[in-house]
């Protein structure tokens, strides 16, 4: 298996808030995301899970929050995902190579399951997100409410990019 899906994590997968989202009580599943990534593993795709969290670097919560969070994202998706890379980073506090739109995290795990990036692809809802695809040469899927700068491929949720992902086999 040389194939992965990247899922940004906020917009994607679990509810959007509108503030940073770390409290477990806070940490909302979306719906049909446990039947999309059901389908994507079935056609034998990597789940890989590379989010942003910038909170880490202003101190509003740490590495065991966020791991709490990705905690019940498993347990809700029959753990199903097979790695989590998250970049504790902010511009206004520290660097770091890691933080999308830069391409680190997608790097480390294209090593790790040695992923052929023609045949993999990023879903998130921030073009900074397509941008870190794009970098390492994957190719990427936008969801949520609202087109962000015509880009396309633009769908509604995950359940619409895992029709396109699987379309495209």
């Amino acid at each position: 298996m040389t194939k992965a899906v990247f899922l940004d994590r906020d917009g994607v997968l679990n509810q959007e808030i509108g503030e940073y989202v770390w409290e477990v009580e806070k940490f909302v599943v979306l719906p049909g995301v446990a039947e999309s990534l059901a389908r994507l593993k079935a056609a034998g795709f990597h789940l890989i899970v590379v989010t942003n969290q910038a909170g880490i670097a202003k101190g509003m919560y740490t590495a065991a929050h966020v791991a709490a969070c990705h905690q019940k994202l498993q347990d809700a998706t029959g753990h199903l995902i097979e790695a989590f890379y998250f970049a504790p980073g902010h511009p206004s506090v520290s660097e770091s190579l890691a933080r999308k739109p830069g391409s680190l995290m997608l790097e480390k795990a294209l090593a790790r399951f040695r992923l052929e990036p023609a045949h993999c692809w990023m879903v998130g809802d921030r073009l900074r997100d397509m941008e870190a695809g794009h970098r390492v040469g994957v190719r990427g899927i936008l969801v949520g409410p609202e087109a962000q700068a015509g880009y396309q491929p633009h769908v509604a949720d995950l359940a619409a990019a895992t029709d396109l992902i699987l379309a495209a086999q």
